[in-house]
């Protein structure tokens, strides 16, 4: 799995929303979510929309690869 950077915890606070409100929009557990703004845990395509659209931001303001 590639490493990344996540920003997720930033823009969901700034929506103002717990992990586990954030984890029951896009239909997946707490713990993904937590695991997500860890950085330990590379979403789907569409888990990242979901989240994307959650939270109104851009996927690649969110989830940042490093370029190979």
């Amino acid at each position: 799995m590639a490493e990344f950077e996540c920003k997720l915890k930033k823009y969901r606070q700034l929506k103002d929303l717990t992990q586990e409100q954030l984890a029951e929009q896009v239909g997946v557990r707490r713990e993904t979510i937590m695991r997500l703004e860890k950085a330990q845990y590379n979403p789907s395509l569409k888990l990242a929309v979901d989240i994307s659209r959650a939270v109104e931001a851009p996927i690649e303001e969110i989830f940042i690869f490093p370029y190979q």
